[in-house]
Parts: C-alpha cells; sequence; structure tokens
C-alpha cells in the first residue's frame, strides 16, 4: 500500500507537458475514441503532451481508423495565446534554409511574396515542417486536381503548370526568395540554425492584434464600465497594494500546471513602481520571477550599456522588461525581449539565467542533434562561464523602446564611467510592436 501511495504521489508530481528523452522511452499518451471523417466508422485517437525546446507546449495528435485505414496528424499548442501576434520574415538562399525546421499553428498564415502566394491561415492544419515541405505540401495541393482541370478548364490548368513550375524552381535555389509566417497567436516559429548567435537572415517582429483578430481567437475586452464600479469588500486601492503580497491561480510556465503565483508591487529606488511576481510549482519544480513596470511606457527608449570588469559590476541590480532585449558584442549574443522575459536581478544574475537557460533546453542534445550546433553551443557555454568566473571582461547592453530597464549606478554623487545610459525616439516600427501607433490619447 505504501509503495502505491508513493507512485501516486509521484505521477502526481510529475508535469504535465514532459520532454522526451531516452530515460522516458514510453512517454504517456491519452487514447480517445473518435468519429472517422472517412468512413464515419469510430477510430483512435492518440494525444501526446510534449514540448519543443527555444518554443513552448505543444500537443501531438495522432488519428488512426481501423476500419478504413485513415490516418491524420496535427500539433496544437498547449500553451496560451501570447500577448501580441508575429511576424517572422527569412530570407532563403542556401539548403540549409530549405531544411529549416517550423512549427506552425491553425492560425498561421504563409506568404511567398516573389511569387505573390498566400497560404491563409487556418486552410491547413497546425504542423511541424521545414521550408521544403511548405513548398512540397502547396506543390501536392495543387496538383491534386489538375487532370480534371485540363478537361474541364484547359486555361487554368495551364496557368496553374506555370506556376507549380515556379514553386519547383524555388528548391532549387537559383535565386534567393523570402517566406514569412504570420501568426495571431503569436505560436509559430522558425528554426535558428546558428543558435545561440542571432540568426541574421530572419526578421521577428511583434503587433497588435486587431479587435476583429481578438474575435476570431475569443478575446472580448471587458467592460469599460467595471472599472468604476466602487471597491467591494476584499478589493486594494493602489496606496493599499504597497506591501501587500496577493495570491492567485496560475499555470506553471514550465510545465502549465496548476499552480500558484504571488504579487507585490515594490518600488526600486532612483527609477519607479514594479510588480514582481513569483511563481513556484509543487509539480516540476520550476520557480520562476517575473517583473512588470508599475507605470506607463516613457515618453523615450533607454539603451543602457554597462562595462563589466569584475565583481564590483557583477553586483549591480538589473531590472530588465519584458520588452527589453539584451546584447553582449563580446560574445556576439543579440536575445530579444522573451528570451528571460522581465525579471529584477543583478548583473551576474541576468548572465547566469542566460547559461542556465540553454543548459536547460533539450534542442542541441540527444542523437538527432547537429554536431556542429552542439559544439557551438558548448563553447558559448564556456564563455559565459569565463565571464562568471572573472576571466573575461564583457559590455552587457539593455535595449529598451519602452523605457522601463535600469541599470544601477555605483556612484552616487557623479557619472559612473562604466555605466552608459542613452534615450531615444523610437521609430514607428517600435512604436507599433508597443501598440502606440493606434492609441488615441486626445481629449483624455
Amino acid at each position: 500500500m505504501a509503495e502505491e501511495e508513493r507512485q501516486a504521489k509521484d505521477d502526481k508530481l510529475k508535469p504535465i507537458f514532459r520532454d522526451l528523452t531516452a530515460e522516458d522511452p514510453e512517454p504517456e499518451t491519452t487514447q480517445i475514441e473518435s468519429l472517422c471523417m472517412n468512413c464515419g466508422e469510430n477510430g483512435i485517437t492518440r494525444l501526446l503532451l510534449t514540448k519543443i525546446p527555444y518554443y513552448k507546449d505543444v500537443v501531438l495528435m495522432s488519428f488512426e481508423c481501423e476500419h478504413c485505414g485513415f490516418q491524420n496528424n496535427e500539433i496544437q499548442s498547449g500553451g496560451k495565446i501570447a500577448e501580441k501576434g508575429i511576424r517572422q520574415t527569412l530570407k532563403v538562399s542556401t539548403p540549409r534554409d530549405l531544411n529549416r525546421q517550423i512549427v506552425k499553428s491553425d492560425y498561421t498564415s504563409v506568404k511567398i511574396p516573389e511569387l505573390d502566394f498566400e497560404i491563409p491561415a487556418q486552410s491547413q492544419k497546425g504542423e511541424i515542417t521545414t521550408v521544403e515541405g511548405i513548398i512540397n505540401r502547396s506543390i501536392a495541393g495543387l496538383e491534386q486536381d489538375q487532370e480534371q482541370r485540363r478537361k474541364e478548364n484547359p486555361e487554368t490548368a495551364i496557368e496553374i503548370d506555370l506556376f507549380l513550375s515556379k514553386l519547383r524552381a524555388l528548391k532549387l535555389l537559383e535565386e534567393p526568395f523570402t517566406i514569412t509566417l504570420e501568426d495571431i497567436t503569436g505560436n509559430c516559429y522558425i528554426e535558428n540554425p546558428n543558435a545561440p548567435l542571432k540568426d541574421n537572415q530572419c526578421t521577428i517582429t511583434h503587433f497588435t492584434r486587431s479587435e476583429e483578430q481578438n474575435h476570431m481567437l475569443c478575446i472580448f475586452p471587458e467592460n469599460d464600465t467595471a472599472l468604476l464600479k466602487p471597491l467591494e469588500e476584499g478589493e486594494f486601492t493602489y496606496d493599499q497594494l504597497q506591501g501587500e503580497v496577493l495570491s492567485f491561480p496560475t499555470n506553471c510556465p514550465e510545465c502549465n500546471s496548476p499552480c500558484e503565483t504571488n504579487m507585490k508591487m515594490t518600488n526600486i529606488p532612483h527609477f519607479k513602481d514594479v510588480v514582481i511576481m513569483a511563481t513556484n510549482c509543487e509539480r516540476c519544480g520550476h520557480r520562476t520571477n517575473e517583473v512588470k513596470s508599475g507605470g506607463g511606457i516613457e515618453p523615450l527608449g533607454v539603451r543602457i550599456e554597462v562595462k563589466v570588469t569584475g565583481k564590483e559590476d557583477f553586483s549591480r541590480d538589473l531590472l530588465k522588461s519584458e520588452t527589453c532585449s539584451m546584447e553582449i558584442p563580446e560574445l556576439e549574443m543579440d536575445v530579444g525581449p522573451a528570451a528571460l522575459g522581465g525579471r529584477f536581478t543583478t548583473v551576474e544574475g541576468v548572465i547566469a539565467a542566460t547559461k542556465d537557460q540553454l543548459l536547460s533546453s533539450t534542442a542541441f542534445t540527444g542523437d538527432s542533434s547537429d554536431p556542429e550546433v552542439s559544439r557551438r553551443m558548448d563553447y558559448f557555454i564556456s564563455q559565459l562561464q569565463d565571464v562568471l568566473d572573472g576571466k573575461k571582461e564583457i559590455s552587457l547592453i539593455l535595449d529598451d523602446p519602452a523605457g522601463n530597464s535600469y541599470i544601477q549606478s555605483l556612484s552616487d554623487d557623479g557619472p559612473d564611467d562604466r555605466l552608459k545610459i542613452t534615450k531615444y525616439e523610437r521609430n514607428y516600427e517600435q512604436n507599433e510592436e508597443l501598440g502606440l501607433n493606434d492609441m488615441k490619447v486626445e481629449n483624455y
């Protein structure tokens, strides 16, 4: 009985979304009897909840009907809808680019501007594929009814044949071409074969969804009049929130299991109020702290550069907001805002967190990993360790268009020679990502 109770407790503490590893040769799957859309009999759908490294939790679905032999595979995001949509543009110029892995959801549209070609969102199911796989699937779809078209509409069939020859020519790479993925849920992904280095051939931008796009995702704003209602018992004013620790139910960002998040508002001296949120998951043991600005977006963006030369610089307090990118030129490292999220830590803490995130990923381990990528990753991690050991001096750069990031100055009565802070005017693209271009602020 004790053994059964221990096993039940261990099963309860297992993450819902788990990595596929050699230590787990038979991952848990859920089987559901479901209707076959081909013959009308009942078949079996198998669900596997797993994780894609450097991406997010996904649900793999495999359907098979023993009556007619029909099979179907799909992938759906297991995470929440992102706050913003995402647009990724890849310049395809080498065979290696054709082999890049792509994850697309049901809401991902694909465009190839050179051919004026678009695969609308929801016309294809979510899948894990490659750039070449998208082209092959498009060719197969257009060829499907060509014989019938040649009999009924020869002119249309000839035009499609000409277009098919252009699609096939893309795979020969006689000329570079561009492929763009756009997803209003923020749940699409293009592999970076140069990771952890910056992908110079892929441009990633985020955009604020329109009201119509939010409605497509069943996202509706709360009634504005609710903001004007009087406080009820148990509710707090802004001043009362100072110093109070609030708890609310949420899901673990690592395994998606239900857990509790603690939230507290605090003030960073010489900076501003911030909201610190800490999550501790009992299932997988994941701990996280996230920081969000307690105020609005600043009038100007900020670029902060600090020379890290010793332990004194490692101890500087550092606030990285969720809109802030980070760069270390000496290591050719350039990571976007989503890499570490928002956090309040130290210079040493943010470098260590970057190293830990790379070590915890399974993207570069296992039999299927690219040896060159694994070698490059090992070297990069060793370089980060040299920085933490004080063997290598670097420049750490935070670039925050929202102006909500901060690095502590070590000089109270004068300029800090190793710290440089530059305020700048945001460009149109940065304002677009922050949702400011469509924001109405007149007559308020």
